[in-house]
């Protein structure tokens, strides 16, 4: 991969000047070598992942900044800080977030991981004087780490691999048996990965690497290749979710990159180790297709030069070609999630959340939701979803319900509303509301239908909403419109046009018999700086919304 490695060279070159503008260098203030972020934070984590990639150049050869002096003086002031902000204990504090964290101070020592081995390994016993003084501090910062990671604390499912993981390489390099033995109280719960390939997160965004990253360094550690089959399964199940912009499809995420624009940058090491210990062509078409996504969205490559550093071989391994990225219908039933591609555009379906259709045609992103007010509930969440002959149909019950005053043998001993149990009342139940959507692609392959029936409740003024980004103009045979973001148009009739100079939308019919569209207290708000499309009707109804892709039709 010559040509990746000559392009991450120069993008991290172009990032260790990035940092150069952020290092603090006044030798009088006491946070000389630390670097800060974008909101101006002064953070270990931060300053520790600036400083590696720095070393990186240093010890390049192909560097314009290789042995350069000013940058070894860099590199041991942010080492130095790094020595300075990390605690007695040896972990340090995330400090937007998380004080003397185990998980974020496993995360610091992951990044600087590759650097030492480099450093033991590839230079070895050809380490300079200055590489030798890097390497040794760089040691001092693990051990020092491993041994409070050792005192533990987690909050989130992927820390527990981030720890395990780390102590796991720690001790294979000191030898402590209490980190081997901290680490297994951790593996004792058992991996977090379903057959879809899927983590509980379901973080495509962030998380889903993280934990792969996680199993990689434990197959190394350990020698168990097995958690290997863990990543294989996830990064092939990634290979549906990439959308027809590059970006990485994060709408189900329990974190906090849902709905964030992400490209998989990230995961650009996990597809090359994977394709070259298991020989799977497909992952190493994954690496073209990012890098080609990097260079054609103008982004940062992936942060990733000591790798090739690490893994010399890297360079001369070729394999031309991108991903192809054929059509796909796949449902991941585990995962209570359908991804399909066909031609220019995907859409999603997803259980168990209020948006939970998705289109996306590369540079339009439509989503769906059915919104409404009845009793607690207000907006449409899937309870089953099922495969059907022609697609999906997804399912929910809404159960109405009432208290009842206190029964006699329950009466509580307090009149104060908020002391009492009142999850123990007695309750008049009904009416149920059902609602039930369909989805499935048109015949000529060039959109979706959704139907939507609403059944059991008579009258209640529910909406089908549509968050559209991407289209600048709205019309139909009765308006037309600029879109800039935050408007909200009911749409009565006739079908409407979402366009820009790239691609159309064509939606509908229309149908507007109210204006309820904010819905009652509690209702899910509008996405900030999306055009939102409502069609409104009374319950029950049964509506199908054709959506067509345009440049599908051409």
């Amino acid at each position: 991969m010559e040509k990746h490695y000559e392009f991450i060279l120069k993008d991290t070159e172009e990032l260790v000047y990035e940092s150069m503008c952020r290092q603090i260098m006044d030798e009088k203030n006491e946070n000389v070598g630390s670097f800060l972020d974008n909101d101006h934070i002064l953070d270990a984590k931060y300053t520790i992942y600036r400083t590696a990639s720095m070393i990186s150049l240093y010890c390049n050869e192909d560097s314009k900044l290789y042995r350069d002096e000013d940058l070894y003086k860099r590199i041991m002031l942010g080492l130095g800080c790094a020595k300075k902000m990390q605690l007695e204990s040896g972990l340090y504090d995330y400090v937007t977030c998380n004080f003397s964290s185990a998980p974020d101070t496993a995360f610091c020592i992951k990044k600087l991981m590759p650097t030492f081995f480099f450093l033991r390994d590839i230079r070895g016993k050809k380490r300079t004087d200055k590489e030798e003084k890097i390497f040794n501090i760089i040691n001092e910062i693990i051990e020092k780490a491993a041994k409070g990671i050792i005192t533990g604390g987690f909050h989130t499912p992927n820390h527990r691999w981030a720890i395990a993981s780390t102590l796991m390489e720690c001790y294979k390099i000191y030898g402590d048996e209490k980190m081997a033995a901290c680490a297994k109280r951790y593996l004792a719960e058992g991996i977090d990965c379903n057959e879809d390939g899927e983590y509980t997160e379901k973080s495509a965004g962030n998380y889903n690497r993280v934990n792969n990253d996680a199993m990689i360094t434990l197959s190394e550690a350990t020698g168990d290749t097995s958690y290997e089959e863990h990543v294989i399964r996830n990064l092939k199940m990634m290979l549906h979710y990439w959308e027809p912009d590059g970006s990485v499809f994060t709408a189900n995420s329990t974190r906090f990159d849902k709905d964030r624009l992400m490209y998989p940058t990230d995961y650009y090491t996990e597809y090359m180790l994977m394709a070259q210990r298991h020989g799977i062509m497909e992952f190493y078409e994954m690496c073209n297709t990012i890098i080609d996504i990097c260079q054609k969205k103008n982004l940062h490559g992936p942060d990733c030069l000591i790798y090739f550093m690490w893994y010399p071989e890297w360079k001369n391994i070729e394999h031309d070609g991108l991903y192809k990225n054929p059509d796909y219908h796949v449902f991941y039933q585990n995962s209570g999630i359908s991804r399909n591609k066909t031609g220019r555009y995907t859409y999603t379906v997803m259980n168990g959340k209020s948006n939970f259709l998705y289109f996306h045609n590369g540079s339009i992103k439509l989503e769906m939701k059915v919104a409404g007010s009845f009793c607690e509930h207000r907006a449409f969440k899937g309870e089953t979803m099922e495969e059907t002959p022609d697609g999906l149909h997804l399912h929910q019950t809404m159960h109405g319900w009432y208290y009842l005053p206190w029964s006699e043998e329950k009466m509580p001993a307090t009149s104060d509303w908020w002391q009492m149990d009142n999850a123990a009342r007695d309750k008049k139940m009904g009416p149920d509301m059902d609602i039930d959507v369909w989805v499935s692609e048109s015949p000529e392959k060039d959109g979706i239908d959704v139907r939507v029936k609403t059944s059991g409740v008579e009258g209640a003024p529910w909406r089908i909403e549509m968050s559209v980004t991407g289209a600048d103009f709205m019309e139909n045979g009765h308006m037309a419109t600029s879109l800039r973001g935050n408007e909200t148009i009911i749409a009565k009739d006739d079908y409407v046009s979402l366009s820009n100079n790239k691609d159309t939308l064509i939606v509908g019919p229309g149908f507007g018999t109210h204006r309820f569209m904010e819905g009652k207290e509690d209702s899910e708000l509008t996405n900030a700086g999306s055009s939102t499309v409502y069609f409104t009707d009374y319950t029950g109804f049964d509506h199908t919304i054709s959506i067509r892709n345009m440049r599908s039709q051409v």
